[in-house]
């Protein structure tokens, strides 16, 4: 059914590429989309400028985003109009009452399948201490991750400063006493720093623990293997009214699993009710997690922007793209590759 909406509101504006090119820029206007501060989501910003613009006359400008600035931004100020890939952890409670509010709606759960974050440890360490395979038995030996800093603590790899995931890593740090059980809490200082500590612990076959996600390019490259958790997830109250806040508004942390992940494309208001054929369009797309890890490696190892792996994409997958569109703008977009 959407793809006949799709054809049919081309065919109203007549055959040739001009016309239906005009008709669809008509349709769709312009509209500003989050580029979020990491490599998946780069790549997905870009893919959907290339397909909105080439395939259905779009205007798109992408501009520089994270978590919960972008978040704050579209709640407050209502722009950028789409953040295709919000971790809503971080902003769980603020986000539904915006959805339920009508500010903001979700049109997709899930833009990129297999999603997941967690504390990770090496694929080494996991086949030397097959007995630590939880969160909760490994807590118990900081001696085994010794600080560079001081090897007197255990290091655990958190988030950089501004990121969701900081205040969760943080606040769980405090819930399980891990400073009393002798660890340290490490920022990395960026996603360079979060990446490079990884790189170099298993390239020098040494421990790391840390917070990390999937799908990632370092999860693929290097095999890190996500730890399981004994402890029960402590709801909803605990989570969403504590861990994910900053530590003068979570006073009381409770222990907790890790929360499940969820991720969504967030569009505002505006949008939703002008966006018209853009909204069909981002609500039908949905990045399978291999090839999203394929493309995240490419990324990496080629130091290729949200753009070029965009282009690399939409030339190598065609098969998975062009289930996201009309045949006419699946056309459109080749045409410019």
């Amino acid at each position: 059914m959407l793809k006949l909406q799709k054809l049919g509101a081309l065919t109203v504006f007549g055959m040739t590429t001009a016309l239906a090119s005009g008709a669809m820029a008509s349709e769709c206007g312009e509209l500003t989309m989050a580029e979020m501060n990491w490599a998946s989501a780069e790549l997905m910003a870009n893919v959907d400028k290339l397909i909105l613009e080439e395939g259905y006359g779009c205007d798109v400008e992408l501009i520089p985003g994270a978590t919960t600035t972008t978040f704050a931004s579209m709640n407050e100020k209502g722009e950028p109009d789409v953040a295709g890939e919000l971790w809503i952890n971080a902003v769980r409670d603020p986000l539904m009452a915006a959805m339920e509010e009508g500010r903001l709606h979700s049109v997709v759960e899930g833009p990129i399948t297999g999603l997941g974050e967690g504390w990770w440890v090496t694929e080494k360490f996991a086949a030397d201490h097959p007995e630590l395979d939880t969160v909760e038995k490994l807590l118990e030996h900081p001696e085994l991750f010794p600080y560079a800093e001081d090897e007197s603590l255990g290091a655990f790899m958190g988030c950089p400063a501004g990121w969701g995931c900081q205040l969760s890593n943080a606040n769980l740090f405090r819930a399980f006493d891990m400073e009393d059980k002798g660890w340290t809490l490490v920022d990395p200082g960026s996603a360079a720093g979060l990446d490079g500590s990884i790189a170099k612990a298993v390239e020098r076959d040494e421990p790391w623990f840390g917070y990390y996600w999937a799908p990632t390019a370092i999860i693929g490259k290097y095999k890190l293997q996500m730890l399981e958790w004994e402890t029960e997830w402590a709801g909803s109250e605990n989570w969403d009214g504590c861990i994910v806040k900053p530590e003068q508004e979570c006073l009381d942390p409770q222990p907790s699993s890790y929360t499940e992940s969820e991720v969504h494309s967030i569009i505002t208001d505006r949008l939703m009710q002008e966006g018209g054929i853009a909204v069909d369009y981002l609500k039908s797309r949905v990045f399978p997690g291999e090839i999203m890890n394929e493309m995240l490696v490419y990324m990496n190892e080629n130091q290729a922007t949200g753009e070029d792996a965009a282009y690399h994409f939409l030339e190598t997958y065609p098969e998975i793209w062009t289930g996201w569109v009309s045949e006419e703008a699946a056309e459109g977009v080749k045409s410019e590759l």
